[in-house]
């Protein structure tokens, strides 16, 4: 990726965020859908966009490990260990959610955060300075695409901006490990 190219979408993708839009991105992993993570308003759009229920979680990116304590209460001292000894996409379900739409956070008050490794949605979260929800750009009832050929004409329609970064990669991709992350420093793997 160039970076005028990068800093271009990063400007469009701004003004989306800033007035409450939804954005269809790439990102480490698959293709997401986004939104502010603190605007519940905009988090509806993506549950309904989605046809998926509130009871199911979302994904909210952050850019650097040092602005987790602004969104959970309490960063376990393995944290950082597990964030930057492994090298696949780790997204982390924590306990104690805050600072966040209040239909971001799970019934339980978990929150589950990857620190993002791709520059694109580096420069936008840090730009932005909030984090952004990513979550499988599908349909609930759908598999999610691994390219982004495959999202459908519906998703990208019910967008209102659709980052034009890396669509013509060919290169197949698949969701981030997912692991339960307790205040003791205990865990377990959700997702290989």
């Amino acid at each position: 990726m160039h970076t005028k190219e990068i800093n271009l979408e990063v400007s469009n993708s701004l003004q989306v965020l800033e007035t409450g839009g939804t954005l269809l991105y790439p990102c480490d992993t698959i293709w997401g859908i986004g939104c502010d993570a603190t605007n519940p308003i905009a988090v509806e759009r993506i549950f309904r966009l989605k046809r998926r229920s509130e009871s199911k979680s979302l994904i909210i990116l952050l850019d650097h490990f040092d602005k987790l304590a602004n969104y959970i209460t309490h960063v376990p001292s393995i944290t950082y260990d597990l964030t930057n000894q492994v090298d696949e996409p780790l997204t982390i379900v924590y306990d104690g959610a805050k600072n966040l739409a209040s239909n971001v956070i799970a019934a339980d008050g978990t929150i589950a955060i990857r620190i993002i490794k791709h520059e694109f949605c580096q420069s936008l979260i840090r730009r932005f300075g909030k984090p952004i929800v990513s979550t499988s750009a599908n349909l609930s009832t759908e598999p999610p695409p691994a390219l982004f050929s495959q999202v459908s004409d519906s998703i990208k329609k019910g967008v209102n901006y659709i980052v034009n970064l890396q669509q013509s990669n060919i290169n197949r991709t698949k969701p981030s490990k997912i692991i339960r992350l307790y205040s003791n420093g205990n865990y377990n793997i959700i997702r290989e």
